[in-house]
Protein backbone atom coordinates (compact mmCIF):
# COMPACT_ATOMS: atom_id res chain seq x y z
CA UNK A 1 0.00 0.00 0.00
CA UNK A 2 1.24 2.96 -1.08
CA UNK A 3 1.51 5.68 2.14
CA UNK A 4 -0.45 9.15 1.41
CA UNK A 5 2.19 10.99 2.99
CA UNK A 6 5.61 9.91 1.37
CA UNK A 7 4.37 7.74 -1.18
CA UNK A 8 6.60 4.74 -0.12
CA UNK A 9 5.35 1.23 -1.10
CA UNK A 10 6.87 -0.31 2.26
CA UNK A 11 4.56 -0.45 5.16
CA UNK A 12 3.19 -2.62 7.96
CA UNK A 13 -0.62 -3.78 9.13
CA UNK A 14 -0.77 -2.42 12.97
CA UNK A 15 -4.37 -3.43 13.58
CA UNK A 16 -7.27 -5.21 11.19
CA UNK A 17 -11.02 -5.19 12.43
CA UNK A 18 -14.19 -6.32 10.74
CA UNK A 19 -16.52 -3.36 9.96
CA UNK A 20 -19.54 -2.82 8.59
CA UNK A 21 -21.42 -6.07 9.46
CA UNK A 22 -18.93 -7.85 7.94
CA UNK A 23 -18.90 -5.89 5.00
CA UNK A 24 -15.34 -4.53 5.28
CA UNK A 25 -11.70 -4.56 6.78
CA UNK A 26 -10.50 -1.71 8.19
CA UNK A 27 -6.75 -1.80 8.82
CA UNK A 28 -4.50 0.72 10.43
CA UNK A 29 -1.04 0.78 8.59
CA UNK A 30 2.48 2.63 9.86
CA UNK A 31 4.98 3.52 6.61
CA UNK A 32 8.24 2.40 7.43
CA UNK A 33 10.37 5.59 6.04
CA UNK A 34 8.14 8.25 7.55
CA UNK A 35 6.51 6.31 10.46
CA UNK A 36 3.03 7.92 10.26
CA UNK A 37 -0.13 6.06 10.72
CA UNK A 38 -2.94 5.64 8.19
CA UNK A 39 -6.06 3.79 7.46
CA UNK A 40 -7.07 1.57 4.56
CA UNK A 41 -10.11 -0.39 4.48
CA UNK A 42 -10.84 -3.30 2.55
CA UNK A 43 -14.15 -4.54 0.33
CA UNK A 44 -15.54 -6.97 -1.61
CA UNK A 45 -15.69 -5.76 -5.32
CA UNK A 46 -18.82 -6.33 -6.42
CA UNK A 47 -19.75 -7.62 -9.64
CA UNK A 48 -21.99 -5.70 -11.65
CA UNK A 49 -24.45 -7.63 -14.00
CA UNK A 50 -25.83 -5.94 -17.47
CA UNK A 51 -28.82 -7.09 -18.27
CA UNK A 52 -29.83 -7.74 -21.83
CA UNK A 53 -33.80 -6.63 -23.02
CA UNK A 54 -36.46 -7.07 -24.83
CA UNK A 55 -35.00 -5.26 -27.66
CA UNK A 56 -31.54 -5.86 -27.14
CA UNK A 57 -30.32 -3.32 -25.24
CA UNK A 58 -28.31 -3.77 -22.64
CA UNK A 59 -28.60 -1.37 -19.49
CA UNK A 60 -26.64 -1.87 -15.87
CA UNK A 61 -28.77 -4.53 -13.27
CA UNK A 62 -31.03 -1.56 -11.06
CA UNK A 63 -31.64 -2.82 -7.71
CA UNK A 64 -34.15 -0.03 -7.04
CA UNK A 65 -35.71 -0.83 -10.32
CA UNK A 66 -36.25 -4.59 -9.45
CA UNK A 67 -38.02 -3.36 -5.86
CA UNK A 68 -39.89 -0.33 -7.40
CA UNK A 69 -41.06 -3.00 -10.22
CA UNK A 70 -42.12 -5.51 -7.32
CA UNK A 71 -43.60 -2.99 -5.14
CA UNK A 72 -45.56 -2.08 -7.55
CA UNK A 73 -47.27 -5.24 -8.07
CA UNK A 74 -48.05 -5.26 -4.29
CA UNK A 75 -49.57 -2.15 -4.26
CA UNK A 76 -52.51 -1.85 -2.08
CA UNK A 77 -52.07 -5.76 -1.04
CA UNK A 78 -50.84 -6.52 2.96
CA UNK A 79 -47.53 -7.06 1.78
CA UNK A 80 -44.93 -6.00 4.36
CA UNK A 81 -42.19 -4.18 3.55
CA UNK A 82 -39.51 -6.94 4.93
CA UNK A 83 -41.34 -9.08 3.12
CA UNK A 84 -40.73 -7.82 -0.43
CA UNK A 85 -36.80 -6.68 0.96
CA UNK A 86 -36.99 -10.74 1.01
CA UNK A 87 -37.74 -11.13 -2.32
CA UNK A 88 -35.62 -8.80 -3.79
CA UNK A 89 -32.05 -9.65 -1.84
CA UNK A 90 -33.38 -13.12 -2.72
CA UNK A 91 -33.35 -12.65 -6.44
CA UNK A 92 -30.09 -10.78 -5.96
CA UNK A 93 -28.88 -13.65 -4.32
CA UNK A 94 -29.79 -16.48 -7.30
CA UNK A 95 -28.63 -13.47 -9.98
CA UNK A 96 -25.10 -13.89 -8.36
CA UNK A 97 -24.89 -17.81 -8.17
CA UNK A 98 -25.27 -17.83 -11.71
CA UNK A 99 -22.07 -16.13 -12.49
CA UNK A 100 -23.03 -14.52 -15.20
CA UNK A 101 -22.15 -10.55 -16.71
CA UNK A 102 -25.20 -10.47 -18.66
CA UNK A 103 -28.41 -12.03 -17.77
CA UNK A 104 -31.19 -12.25 -20.07
CA UNK A 105 -34.47 -9.98 -19.04
CA UNK A 106 -36.61 -13.14 -18.94
CA UNK A 107 -34.33 -14.71 -16.02
CA UNK A 108 -34.91 -11.52 -13.95
CA UNK A 109 -38.19 -11.89 -15.03
CA UNK A 110 -38.84 -15.57 -14.29
CA UNK A 111 -37.17 -15.00 -10.68
CA UNK A 112 -39.43 -12.25 -9.75
CA UNK A 113 -42.42 -14.01 -10.58
CA UNK A 114 -41.43 -17.19 -9.19
CA UNK A 115 -40.90 -14.99 -5.56
CA UNK A 116 -44.25 -13.53 -6.15
CA UNK A 117 -46.23 -16.27 -6.64
CA UNK A 118 -45.19 -17.70 -2.98
CA UNK A 119 -45.75 -13.91 -1.51
CA UNK A 120 -49.36 -13.29 -3.31
CA UNK A 121 -51.11 -14.53 -6.23
CA UNK A 122 -52.77 -11.11 -7.03
CA UNK A 123 -49.52 -9.46 -7.17
CA UNK A 124 -48.24 -12.38 -9.04
CA UNK A 125 -50.88 -11.77 -12.22
CA UNK A 126 -50.27 -7.88 -11.83
CA UNK A 127 -46.66 -8.50 -12.16
CA UNK A 128 -47.07 -11.51 -15.07
CA UNK A 129 -49.80 -9.53 -16.73
CA UNK A 130 -47.22 -6.15 -17.87
CA UNK A 131 -44.20 -8.69 -17.91
CA UNK A 132 -46.02 -10.88 -20.32
CA UNK A 133 -48.01 -8.51 -22.10
CA UNK A 134 -50.93 -9.90 -21.79
CA UNK A 135 -53.59 -8.10 -24.37
CA UNK A 136 -56.89 -10.00 -23.47
CA UNK A 137 -59.12 -11.10 -20.39
CA UNK A 138 -58.29 -14.85 -21.68
CA UNK A 139 -54.53 -14.28 -21.03
CA UNK A 140 -55.47 -13.10 -17.15
CA UNK A 141 -57.76 -16.15 -16.85
CA UNK A 142 -55.46 -18.63 -18.14
CA UNK A 143 -52.95 -17.49 -15.62
CA UNK A 144 -55.21 -17.70 -12.52
CA UNK A 145 -56.20 -21.05 -13.65
CA UNK A 146 -52.58 -21.84 -14.11
CA UNK A 147 -51.83 -20.82 -10.36
CA UNK A 148 -55.25 -23.42 -9.66
CA UNK A 149 -53.68 -25.95 -11.21
CA UNK A 150 -50.36 -25.40 -9.11
CA UNK A 151 -52.17 -25.29 -5.76
CA UNK A 152 -53.88 -28.73 -6.50
CA UNK A 153 -51.30 -30.99 -6.94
Amino acid sequence: MKCPYCQNLDDKVIDSRVVRDGGAIRRRRECTTCDRRYTTYEYIENVTHTVVKRDGRREDFDRQKLEQGIKLACSKRSISFDTIQSAVDSIIEKLHSLHLKEIPHQTIGQMVMDELKNIDHVAYVRFASVYRQFEAKEDFVREVREIEKDESK
